[in-house]
């Protein structure tokens, strides 16, 4: 099995950007890297397992609803070396768009939280400046996909 610290490989990891009635879906991180930090869902792909299939499975482990893929939204390089220049995490992150389509909303093992929020609120938690541009590609994404339709309690 390949370590996510220090690995020999970059590791495939699958995030996606949740809109619902109540905002965007975020949780908080259980498990570095970023630890405690308020993130999208996601995780690592499995041996066999598709993109959009690790996506939907991560959403429903991590959030306990299930969602309907609306679409990709970017390819992201999450590089981060340590002190002494040595590669500490790499991963090359793929981000979809979703909406949800059923299942109640309870944090999962790998998430120590999980809440909707408001786009204003996104705003002050400080996330990684890359989730906020995925976060503002889906809004875009949705909003061209649904001509005349707005993210509720995005404005």
């Amino acid at each position: 099995m390949t370590r996510r610290e220090y690995p020999e490989y970059p590791m495939i990891g699958v995030g996606v950007v949740i809109l619902g009635p109540d905002g965007i879906l975020l949780i908080k991180r259980g498990n570095p890297p970023r630890q405690g930090s308020w993130s999208l869902p996601g995780g690592r792909q499995k041996l066999g397992e598709t993109v959009e299939t690790c996506a939907q499975r991560e959403v429903q482990e991590e959030t306990g609803l299930n969602v309907s893929l609306i679409g990709l939204i970017d390819v992201i390089n999450s590089i981060q070396p340590d002190d002494h220049d040595r590669i500490r995490y790499h991963y090359t992150l793929t981000d979809f768009a979703a909406t949800v389509e059923g299942g109640a909303l309870q944090p999962g093992s790998d998430a120590m939280d999980a809440r909707w929020f408001c786009r204003q609120d996104i705003a002050k938690l400080e996330l990684w400046s890359e989730t906020e541009r995925v976060i503002d590609l889906a809004i875009e994404m949705y909003e061209t996909l649904n001509p005349g339709s707005m993210v509720p309690n995005v404005p």
